[in-house]
């Protein structure tokens, strides 16, 4: 070959990266109007991509799980990512692959990454040194073409290039051809016509579009160049059988990570840092809409949503959309842009895709084998809401079938019982509230117990009269009203028990019933049934905040709420602040608080209520915070319990309380508790990490009305001065008489719990002494403790260095109890 041609293909090179640069620049949304779009490089966002195939066990694994489960497994070392720009790199031995196939499901971003590809090409940061051209073959475009074409004529008609100069690069160099595949599992073609086409020669000869295609594959046509071909599981086994090039390299595009999810959301709203974290926090807060969101068309489903939102003024912060309905936009996406040439209509696919989901729910199965899935499902291998899977089983291979997730699975069945007809539908929802309606129902601990609760929940969502419109004007499809009042019916009835308090997940679930309706005159009127609102024990999670804080906004103000033992962070006050201010009646546990999270506290307690019991566990709070707190509480009605866990008690400590209870009328008393950094004891007073205090913890007890005649400021500084003595020293005796001296003093003591490193002769003559002094006293304590909580064993205490249970403890801990009976520390 003269130089000539090197020096013309090299400025045709160059002018076709500068077209494609151009071409590929942008991309058209799914909603974008004529003339609109947006670059590329502001929305592409990193996808996790493996190069492996993975094992039942774990897909089965990834499907069921939820939330942070489900992105922590995709960090962990199974989920190596490969970059675009390492397909082409040498393998474990070496050698350069010949072929890439990039499989994924639908939504997941596998043209979105091509046309990334076409652009780093052309702008030189990516198989510069690989490829002089990449041709870029879009497998739903070629459906598109009847007659006989050349594989020249094919690349002429999607590339910007003359037939001769396709010939000239094609002949000159193919080894540096990269031909790009997009979309092979929506090629007409299929199993029976594969072996009858005739295939070209050449890249001159005329052939069916499909023929050339598949020569291509096959490496008949220019065994030399390089292929990277995308596709959906579904068509993975019938490229296989065609595609011929070796080596070749397997990948599987994931979806997003966490981190992916993370950066999407700051691409889409790079302009508004508040709009994006509020985006982000809403759907991270949203258990099931955040496990969707690693299928990049659902994140961006959901951008838009809450851009709308935004721009027209709705409370975006407080109410994104429904997880129904999220769903029912995504299902619409795929039937219009991802169902081509469908063999059915659209409501008999989404009846046999329900009857396929529900039969998996009713059996507790997310995979389903090829024989089960062709008997309920048309043409399982061309929906885009089906996976595809081969497993190894011993000699020979499976072929499994699974929705993309389980919530895609449940979604399915909520749909196929809405799609019925009216007696059907009836029926199904009566089966379905039946487990609901025994008295049995509260001993049901998890949705694991009843597998069907989720597709109540979207029944509720399929309900929303937002939703049912978009259903009826987007697939004509319509929602029976009849079973809508059954599940409004069920819910209003259990709300009337008597005995419900006793299922802290049911109330949890009818509250996430209810934001599914979001139907607001239902949900008030649901809400004025429910008198006494008790989660209490329930460990809310975002989701459950979000949700239980648009129900308390129907509730009438006399509500009472009890959120005690619910795992409240700071994090989740934020969200449940404007239902917890505006409950007259409170019961509050909070946790991991700091000095900085004392305003979000005072902002949720607000003023004039009956608060029960306010309880800040888990936290450190300098004196500074605690009186904060207490000025807060000073403005409530009435006031129960209160107990706070703080970083220390000073003396300052002790003169606020003193302070406090002098103004304020407290039923039941305040209990503060330092915790030191091992996390192993809950003291009373105050005690040093790096020492072994004598004196581990104190309480005592006496009547209401004497705490304000106590020396408050003696006992701090007697409990400080003993935390700083080492009990061998003479100094320790004449503290302790201190102390018990001060006991005595108590007026009305009634009862004193010790919790003591060893017990001495001069602890047990003290507290004898003190028993007989003291005449109100009837009940005494003395735990005893030497070491730390270790198995209970004969071994000396340095010898016992392998922690086992730490519900007992070394050298036989001893509990005295005066006034009760005496028994051995660990048993309980």
């Amino acid at each position: 070959m003269t130089g000539e041609p090197v020096r013309n293909l090299t400025s045709v090179s160059l002018k076709y990266k500068e077209l494609v640069r151009s071409e590929y620049a942008y991309v058209t949304e799914y909603n974008s109007l004529p003339g609109e779009h947006v670059l590329l490089t502001d929305r592409y966002t990193e996808l996790l991509i493996i190069q492996r195939h993975r094992e039942q066990t774990e897909r089965e694994e990834e499907i069921r799980s939820r939330g942070e489960k489900f992105f922590s497994a995709r960090d962990s070392e199974k989920y190596i990512n490969i970059t675009v720009e390492q397909f082409f790199s040498p393998d474990d031995h070496g050698l350069i692959p010949k072929a890439v196939v990039l499989q994924g499901n639908s939504g997941n971003g596998k043209s979105f990454t091509a046309q990334k590809i076409m652009l780093d090409w052309a702008s030189g940061t990516v198989y510069a040194e690989n490829f002089n051209f990449i041709f870029h073959l879009k497998c739903k475009e070629i459906n598109q073409i009847s007659e006989v074409k050349s594989l020249v004529e094919l690349l002429r008609y999607s590339q910007s290039l003359t037939p001769a100069q396709i010939s000239q690069i094609l002949q000159h160099s193919p080894e540096r051809v990269l031909f790009l595949i997009d979309g092979f599992d929506e090629l007409k073609l299929s199993q029976d016509n594969m072996s009858n086409l005739s295939p070209p020669l050449d890249v001159q000869t005329p052939a069916s579009p499909e023929s050339t295609l598949k020569a291509l594959l096959s490496g008949r046509l220019l065994p030399e160049s390089f292929l990277l071909v995308t596709t959906r599981s579904t068509a993975t086994d019938t490229l296989s059988k065609l595609l011929k090039k070796q080596p070749q390299r397997f990948t599987e595009i994931m979806g997003f990570s966490e981190r992916g999810v993370e950066e999407y959301f700051q691409r889409f709203f790079k302009d508004d840092q508040l709009l994006q974290t509020q985006a982000y926090e809403l759907v991270k807060a949203n258990e099931t809409l955040f496990t969707a969101s690693f299928i990049p068309v659902i994140c961006w489903i959901i951008c838009t949503v809450f851009r709308e939102r935004h721009n027209d003024g709705k409370n975006s912060v407080h109410d994104l959309e429904t997880t129904t309905s999220i769903y029912v936009d995504f299902v619409s996406i795929l039937l219009e842009h991802h169902c081509q040439g469908l063999s059915q209509s659209v409501p008999s696919l989404l009846r046999s895709l329900g009857q396929l989901a529900e039969r998996g729910m009713l059996e507790q199965q997310v995979l389903f084998d090829k024989k089960s899935v062709s008997e309920t499902v048309s043409d399982p291998a061309n929906i885009p809401f089906l996976c595809k899977f081969l497993f190894r089983r011993k000699i020979r291979q499976e072929t499994m079938f699974s929705f993309m997730h389980l919530s895609f699975q449940e979604f399915f069945t909520a749909l196929y019982y809405v799609l019925m007809s009216k007696e059907e539908s009836q029926m199904k929802v009566k089966d379905l509230l039946r487990p609901l309606k025994t008295s049995g129902y509260q001993n049901y601990i998890s949705t694991e117990k009843l597998p069907l609760l989720p597709v109540i929940q979207f029944l509720c969502g399929l309900f929303n009269k937002d939703v049912s419109s978009s259903l009826m004007e987007s697939q004509s499809l319509s929602v029976s009203v009849t079973i809508q009042d059954q599940i409004k019916e069920w819910i209003l009835n259990f709300l009337m028990k008597r005995d419900m308090s006793r299922a802290w997940h049911m109330r949890m679930f009818i509250l996430h019933c209810l934001y599914e309706l979001h139907e607001e005159d239902f949900v008030r009127k649901a809400m004025d049934r429910w008198e006494n609102v008790d989660l209490s024990g329930s460990s809310m999670r975002r989701t459950d905040c979000w949700v239980l804080q648009y129900c308390l906004q129907f509730s009438p103000p006399t509500t009472s709420l009890n959120l005690s033992r619910c795992s409240i962070t700071a994090e989740k006050l934020k969200i449940l602040q404007p239902a917890v201010c505006r409950s007259q009646t409170l019961v509050l546990g909070v946790e991991d608080l700091s000095d900085d999270d004392v305003g979000v506290l005072i902002s949720a307690l607000g003023e004039g209520k009956d608060l029960s019991c306010l309880s800040v566990e888990n936290s450190a709070l300098s004196d500074q915070g605690i009186q904060q707190v207490f000025d807060a509480l000073s403005k409530q009605k009435s006031l129960g319990a209160v107990n706070f866990m703080v970083k220390t008690i000073t003396t300052n400590t002790v003169v606020m309380i003193t302070n406090f209870i002098h103004n304020k009328d407290i039923k039941k008393g305040i209990r503060l508790t330092v915790e030191d950094d091992r996390k192993m004891f809950r003291f009373s007073e105050i005690s040093s990490p790096l020492t072994e205090p004598p004196l581990p913890g104190i309480s005592l007890a006496c009547p209401h009305s004497e705490i304000s005649n106590i020396d408050w400021t003696t006992f701090s500084q007697i409990i400080s001065e003993i935390k700083d003595t080492q009990q061998i020293s003479t100094g320790f005796d004449e503290q302790l008489d201190a102390l018990l001296s001060f006991l005595c003093s108590v007026p009305g003591l009634k009862k004193v719990y010790l919790t003591v490193r060893s017990l001495t002769d001069y602890w047990v003559s003290g507290t004898l002494c003190l028993m007989e002094t003291c005449p109100s006293l009837i009940h005494v304590i003395v735990e005893v403790i030497d070491g730390d909580f270790r198995r209970r064993c004969t071994k000396p205490t340095d010898q016992c260095s392998e922690p086992k249970d730490w519900t007992h403890s070394c050298n036989q801990g001893v509990k005295l109890q005066f006034g009760g009976e005496s028994s051995p520390y660990p048993d309980k």
